[in-house]
């Protein structure tokens, strides 16, 4: 649990900086959160990446579902109305160390950097 969601993160161990908003948090790669009318699915692997987001927005288009999407968030009502598959596909797309580059890049962070 990450931020009061179910949290997919880069582990302290590969990435030990870990996320910008204090020691000893995990880098975010995506999560999920229920919303009083609606679920959200953050994908924070994707923010940044316009290739990335543009096959998103493609493969919803080719299956028929309506992708509500703000910069890194999707949000849906039900399960029906995500195709799992491309949202898996999507977060392997993004290796771990390509996230973590472009986390550092659109931060000003690095490996040695803290604070």
């Amino acid at each position: 649990m990450q931020y009061g969601m179910i949290g997919y993160v880069v582990p302290l161990s590969l990435y030990p900086p870990g996320y910008h908003t204090g020691d000893g948090v995990p880098l975010p790669l995506a999560a999920l959160a229920s919303q009083k009318n609606y679920m959200s699915l953050y994908l924070m692997c994707m923010t940044g990446d316009p290739g990335a987001e543009n096959e998103l927005r493609k493969q919803f288009k080719e299956r028929g579902k309506k992708l509500d999407m703000g910069k890194s968030c999707i949000r849906f009502k039900k399960l029906e109305d995500l195709p799992l598959d491309v949202v898996g596909a999507a977060i392997a797309s993004v290796p771990v160390a390509a996230f973590i580059a472009q986390y550092e890049k659109a931060t000003g962070r690095t490996r040695k950097a803290r604070g």
